[in-house]
């Protein structure tokens, strides 16, 4: 099994910025993609950004040019750098960790983040 604790979310206004941390314990395979999922209110959920092991990213067009991911593997930690925030981003955000090898989702219990005009 594997246990994701996120920290960092919070009250921001519009165009600050805010930090999510997401820190991995447990049966972590060597090889995996750790990211951020994010659910607005009323709508579906939606992927904002993933980093494989290698250090490869994905992100969300909406999200482009103002979050950054990254990882400390040593760590088993992701963060999530999120600048010029919008009303738009107001969501809960999800840390996750796919393990590839075993085609397993481990999710984190969520983060409020609410962006106020």
């Amino acid at each position: 099994q594997v246990q994701l604790v996120e920290s960092g979310g919070g009250l921001v206004q519009t165009g600050g910025s805010l930090r999510l941390s997401c820190a991995a314990s447990g049966n972590i395979a060597r090889i995996n993609i750790m990211g951020w999922y994010r659910q607005p209110p009323r709508k579906e959920r939606e992927l904002v950004a993933s980093i494989i092991t290698g250090g490869a990213t994905n992100y969300a067009d909406s999200v482009k040019g103002r979050f950054t991911i990254a990882r400390d593997n040593a760590k088993n930690t992701v963060y999530l750098q999120m600048n010029s925030l919008k009303s738009d981003d107001t969501a809960v955000y999800y840390c996750y960790l796919r393990d590839i090898v075993r085609r397993t989702d481990y999710w984190g219990q969520g983060t409020q983040i609410t962006v106020s005009s």
